[in-house]
């Protein structure tokens, strides 16, 4: 239900009663008792609906209700039912008399909250009139029951109880309605009330003196009006207002009204006695005088209270002149603060406890800027860390305002500050605080004004400075926040609302010591710091290297801060990095390289000299890695290289340095070395490791399965006498492990060093050796398998060492290849094969043969002017080019073939024939057979080795024998050493072969004398 509606009932009820009481006295007891009983629950209901502050006051105006009505129903009972005449003094009275000191009370509470800083002038206001008030109840209330001999004492202060209640109870309503500020209607009525009450009193006491009081007459409508004025002001949505703590207010001055009603008041002690003198004599002299003296001396209090609120205004006005003037002087933000701080200082009364506290927020961009707007503000609502600043005070006046932003781009401000002290104190206080406001506020909005001017002035040159700049130029404040960001903070940052930020936000939590090291050299007077690399964050969060620079700028007017300038590194040091990584890191593997190697190998070796310790250095180089780059192509190879870095990495492990120090060749550096068996463990491991097929791409989309197997070497420093010692054992160690037949591991003794002595010296005298006549031929007869006919011969080449004897060629071929001597041993060859042949076939017995069959090597091949080299060759010696069988490999013919295969076009073109030697053994030979420029494939003897015994060998073989005869090409098949070979062959259709089962390699004249005693070549 709402309030009017609560109201209106009310109203209606108690009308309705009153009718019943007046209508129908015989039931007057009950219609009064419930007329009482309805306005004290009805208090009760207002104060639950409402839910006053303080509801302390309420329960005791209801406590008066109950108290007058059963005052009224006892004395009722008295007369009604047990017959008393007007009983005078009873137990009606004790209930009566408890009205006064119940509504003393509850008046007092609400004076305690609405009274405020003009609490002494009000009161003294107050007791002017109820002084006069009081002197006229005595002389006609109070003194004729004083004068009265017929009366006892309980009759006599029963009787002056009521009027000095209603003297105690118009104080306290005199001095709630003087109270400063506006009146509730809830106020408004209960004074209403409370008058009537007082009133209806006074009535009764005069008819009580005159004894023609009786129940049911017109004077109890004061009463009943008191009754429902007082639960009307209960249920009134604004008796919350009657214990809300008041919104302060200024002082209010004596106004006419108050003056006229004192000085009413003050006249009625001379009416008294002016009127008791006509009366032919003055009886009541002494109270009187004392009245009059009261009264005075009440006077005399309020303009003391005045003069001393003139003298403290004067001192206020003096006070907010002097802060106008520091005010106006005032050239920035802080010198006015200070100046509006000493002028609050100075109207705050000496010795009074008071609290300041000032800040700033940021406003909204909605928000109207130079309004100001003050008050009065409970300190528990507001933010804990300002409540904390405010000392504890319940109360605080406020001062607040927004002001424009600095620059175009700047966030507004609100700007508050805040007084806090005793709450009487800042009511007294408050028009001097707000003119303060005031007065901050304009110099404030002048400051401001003039510094956009100063701003706006050298804008233009400013602009001119820094917009075209790279760099990003932050300019910030003490409180190191950005005051400004240039426009190259967009592609740097990823944002430009920067401006209100911290500093710190933009870099990484990991240098933010740096950075605070940096603003304090700068700031402490040390001078400028130049290039300090800082990790900044960007506002996608990516990680920025920038480098910055500060300057202390903050004497410059214009720019009053610290400059700081920040410059996007980030691709300088990665590039750095780069670089570094590549000086020191193989571009293939992204294992170190040979320059880092030798750098970790003399840091390790000089801490192992030092603690008595030894490193240890393993070389790994590749086995036939040459012939992975020619069949598959460097691509390919590239992939081996990766994959073998990869596992040689692997199994040295993070302790150790894994390093590819160029072409197939690999290092690893054993710093922590326990025992020399742990780098013969390493050694093994890493033999064991690259022995496992790598699957690589010819990059045609073909896979391929190839052996990354490697021979080590492996040397420890603990006897060697320097770096370069440590790694020519080492280097001699791998070359020991290669010539022992490769993919095992060595590690270096003494004697290994003799043998690479040996071997240097016969790669040496090679270079010697056809200069030198050193080289011989040796023949093997190539046979046709049907009848043994010898149709054929293989030239093999002998050398005849100085101080070794004859060699074969698997004891100097491979050194050959390496000092490229094999290009004049194949040359010297070629030349002499063909001018034996010729001399056989000018005889009768080698007139039979075909053709003579010459090995020639990739490297042979390659050299520029081969082509023209056999041409001049078979010019020379006189032979036919169908004499010529050259046999090459395969893995040359599926490397660069397109000018290998135009040279072998040429040679064939020539009448030269070509073979592919060693067939079967290279790498995807089978799917170039069609395309391939030769005439001749030569089985390798490991096919046929295993021919009898497996019948994969035998389908292999006769898969290779049926191909070459669909692709009409001559086969011949090596190493066949068993009558059983030969036989196998000859079922399967191979035409051609040779072996020791016919002849060893043998010399021209050895050839010479098979031929004549072979019956098949007869």
């Amino acid at each position: 239900m709402s309030p009017a509606r609560m109201q209106t009932c009310f109203g209606a009820w108690i009308i309705a009663l009153t009718a019943l009481f007046y209508g129908f006295p015989e039931f007057s007891m009950y219609s009064w008792a419930a007329i009482g009983l309805s306005a004290a629950a009805a208090v009760l209901v207002g104060v639950r609906v409402h839910r006053p502050a303080k509801r302390l006051p309420w329960y005791l105006l209801s406590a008066v209700l109950v108290s007058f009505t059963a005052g009224d129903t006892t004395y009722n009972v008295l007369t009604d039912y047990l017959g008393q005449a007007n009983p005078f003094p009873s137990l009606a009275d004790v209930f009566y008399l408890l009205v006064y000191p119940m509504l003393a009370g509850a008046l007092l509470i609400f004076i305690r909250v609405r009274a405020g800083a003009d609490n002494r002038a009000a009161l003294l206001d107050a007791l002017v009139p109820t002084a006069g008030l009081g002197l006229l109840s005595w002389v006609f209330l109070i003194s004729p029951y004083v004068r009265n001999t017929d009366l006892s004492v309980l009759d006599k202060l029963t009787s002056t109880g009521y009027p000095l209640g209603d003297v105690l109870a118009l104080a306290m309503l005199l001095r709630l309605i003087t109270a400063g500020g506006r009146k509730p209607v809830a106020l408004s009525t209960l004074s209403a009330g409370g008058f009537s009450l007082l009133v209806t009193d006074v009535v009764y006491g005069l008819r009580q003196l005159d004894g023609t009081w009786h129940v049911g007459g017109p004077v109890d409508s004061g009463w009943i009006l008191f009754y429902a004025a007082t639960a009307l002001a209960a249920l009134h949505p604004s008796m919350r207002e009657m214990t809300a703590l008041r919104s302060p207010a200024a002082v209010v001055m004596a106004g006419g009204r108050r003056i006229a009603v004192m000085s009413v008041a003050a006249l009625i002690a001379p009416a008294v006695l002016l009127v008791e003198d006509l009366s032919g004599g003055v009886d009541d002299a002494l109270m009187i005088a004392t009245a009059s003296a009261t009264m005075f001396l009440l006077v005399v209090a309020r303009v003391s209270g005045l003069l001393q609120t003139q003298r403290e205004n004067a001192g206020r006005e003096r006070t907010l002149r002097m802060s106008a003037a520091d005010l106006v002087a005032a050239s920035d933000e802080a010198e006015a603060s200070r100046a509006v701080g000493k002028a609050i200082t100075a109207i705050m009364p000496a010795g009074e406890p008071f609290a300041m506290f000032s800040h700033q927020v940021e406003a909204a961009p909605a928000d109207l800027s130079g309004m100001l707007i003050t008050g009065r503000v409970h300190t528990g609502d507001l933010p804990r860390h300002v409540a904390a600043e405010l000392g504890g005070f319940e109360w605080a006046l406020y001062g607040e305002v927004v002001t424009a932003p600095a620059g175009d781009d700047g966030p507004k401000l609100r700007r508050l500050a805040y007084l806090a002290a005793d709450e009487e104190l800042l009511v007294e206080v408050q028009p001097s605080f707000e003119a303060l406001m005031a007065q901050g506020t304009m110099a404030i909005e002048r400051i401001a004004l003039n510094t956009e001017i100063n701003r706006r002035a050298g804008e233009d040159y400013f602009r001119a400075l820094i917009q075209s700049a790279s760099d990003v130029i932050l300019i910030v404040g003490d409180d190191e926040n950005i005051r400004y960001a240039s426009p190259s903070a967009l592609p740097v940052f990823g944002r430009t609302d920067l401006v209100g930020t911290s500093l710190f936000r933009l870099f990484a939590a990991t240098d933010h010591a740096e950075l605070r090291d940096l603003l304090s050299q700068v700031l402490t007077g040390r001078g400028p710091r130049d290039g300090v690399d800082l990790t900044a964050i960007s506002g996608d969060d990516l990680l920025l290297q920038v480098e910055c620079t500060c300057r202390d700028l903050r004497q410059d007017k214009a720019v009053n801060g610290l400059v700081i300038t920040i410059r996007d590194v980030t691709e300088r040091r990665r590039l750095e990095t780069d670089l570094a990584h590549q000086a020191f890191h193989d571009t293939l593997t992204g294992l170190a390289n040979r320059a880092l190697f030798q750098n970790r190998l003399e840091q390790a070796a000089a801490v192992a000299g030092k603690a008595r310790g030894s490193v240890a250095v393993l070389f790994v180089d590749l086995d036939d890695f040459k012939e992975v780059n020619d069949t598959l192509g460097h691509a390919a190879g590239d992939q081996l290289l990766v994959a073998v870095g990869t596992r040689i990495a692997e199994v040295a492990g993070p302790m150790n340095t894994a390093a590819r120090t160029g072409g197939d060749e690999f290092a690893v550096l054993m710093e922590h070395l326990g025992a020399p068996e742990d780098a013969d463990a390493i050694a093994a491991a890493i033999v064991a490791a690259l022995g496992e097929l790598i699957e690589v791409s010819d990059g045609g989309g073909g896979l391929h399965l190839v052996s990354g197997s490697s021979s080590v070497g492996v040397a420890t420093s603990a006897d060697a006498a320097g770096i370069s010692e440590l790694l020519r054992r080492a280097d001699v160690a791998m070359y020991v492990a290669k010539t022992e037949g490769k993919s095992t591991w060595r590690r270096y003794e003494d004697a290994m060093h003799e043998a690479m002595v040996s071997r240097l010296e016969m790669r040496s005298a090679l270079v010697e050796a056809v200069p030198g006549d050193q080289m011989r031929l040796r023949f093997q007869p190539i046979v046709d398998l049907s009848n043994g006919g010898v149709i054929g011969l293989e030239a093999l080449v002998r050398w005849q060492h100085p101080a070794k004897g004859l060699l074969g060629p698997n004891e100097f071929i491979e050194l050959s290849e390496e000092n490229g001597s094999v290009v004049a041993i194949g040359g010297w060859v070629l030349r002499e094969a063909l001018l034996t042949l010729v001399g056989w076939r000018r005889s009768p017995i080698g007139g039979r043969l075909r053709y003579v069959s010459v090995n020639v090597s990739a490297r042979q091949f390659r050299t520029p002017g081969f082509v023209d080299q056999v041409r001049d060759v078979l010019q020379e010696t006189g032979a036919q080019p169908e004499w010529l069988l050259l046999e090459i490999t395969e893995s040359l013919v599926l490397h660069d073939a397109e000018q290998v295969w135009r040279d072998l076009r040429e040679l064939r073109a020539m009448g030269v024939r070509i073979a592919i030697d060693d067939f079967g053994t290279g790498y995807s030979s089978l799917s170039y057979l069609s395309q391939m420029p030769v005439d001749v494939l030569k089985i390798d003897k490991s096919f046929i080795d295993d021919i009898l015994h497996s019948s994969q060998q035998m389908a292999l073989v006769e898969t290779i024998v049926s191909l070459a005869r669909t692709l009409d090409l001559d086969v011949v098949a090596e190493g066949i050493e068993l009558d059983g070979h030969r036989q196998a062959l000859v079922d399967m259709g191979c035409p051609y072969g040779q072996g020791y089962l016919f002849s060893r390699p043998a010399t021209v004249d050895e050839i010479g004398q098979w031929l004549v005693a072979s019956p098949a070549h007869r």
